[in-house]
């Protein structure tokens, strides 16, 4: 690698993670003044895990996320079957355009229609429409890492077992589902980070009773940065680290398997 290439590499890691490391580095701080180094202390810590409010909300966020990544790990999953399996049929080009929309689109104009939706059918904001919505924009996502395997299987052991007299469920529970596993559990996961740092989408299908962790802290934010959010902001940042980690750990061991 060249010196400009190592260089322009640099500046831009640094770009993209420098304000991240400050953050993480500032959640340590022993003052109450997030730009005066007081010392090192884990004092916020402490704090944070005895605010009520911040913790309950983290609770929503997390019961929030597993639901939403299982819904859309298995919608998900359904829409790269069919897209991949069925060939061409009526209506496919709709179908892929309806499937991958919500990823292109405006996380605003998401949310603003599935309050609209909402508000029409009569359903009461809450836990149950922020798994909705976070299930909706996720499926799409969950169904381009499954499709991406799929284009790759071997399809000569499904042919084998149905020759066998296995049927539809049991070749695909059987041989599909197993060898697809590594993906759609990434798909699971990738979906659970969508959801977990959702703010936008949250902030239109949220109620009374569903706070969701990114929205206590940005209305925290709004009144003034404290050391208690710089850490509550660091084991966040962790918490999606290791599941981003987790879920090239399954690509790479779905990549393994294919070889």
């Amino acid at each position: 690698m060249s010196l400009f290439a190592r260089t322009a590499l640099t500046l831009a890691l640094a770009f993209l993670y420098a304000p991240i490391l400050v953050l993480v580095a500032y959640s340590f701080n022993d003052s109450k003044l997030v730009t005066v180094w007081g010392g090192f202390s884990t004092r916020w810590y402490g704090v944070l895990f005895r605010d009520g409010p911040l913790i309950a909300s983290a609770l929503v966020s997390l019961k929030v996320a597993v639901l939403s990544a299982a819904i859309a790990g298995v919608l998900g999953t359904c829409a790269a079957l069919a897209l991949d399996r069925h060939g061409r049929f009526w209506g496919r080009g709709a179908y892929t355009g309806l499937l991958y929309a919500p990823m292109v689109m405006p996380e605003v104009i998401t949310g603003l229609s599935l309050l609209l939706l909402f508000v029409g059918i009569g359903l009461d904001r809450g836990i149950a429409t922020l798994v909705i919505a976070h299930a909706t924009f996720a499926t799409g996502f969950v169904a381009v890492v499954v499709g991406a395997r799929l284009k790759g299987l071997d399809r000569s052991l499904e042919e084998a077992a149905a020759d066998l007299g296995a049927g539809p469920a049991r070749v695909f529970f059987g041989i599909t589902l197993p060898l697809i596993a590594p993906s759609v559990a990434a798909g699971f996961l990738l979906a659970f980070t969508l959801s977990l740092d959702d703010l936008v989408i949250a902030s239109f299908v949220s109620g009374p009773g569903a706070t969701t962790l990114p929205m206590r802290i940005y209305s925290q934010v709004r009144l003034g940065v404290n050391p208690e959010i710089n850490a509550a902001s660091t084991l966040l940042i962790a918490a999606v680290g290791l599941v981003v980690l987790g879920a090239s750990w399954l690509t790479g061991r779905k990549g393994a398997m294919a070889d």
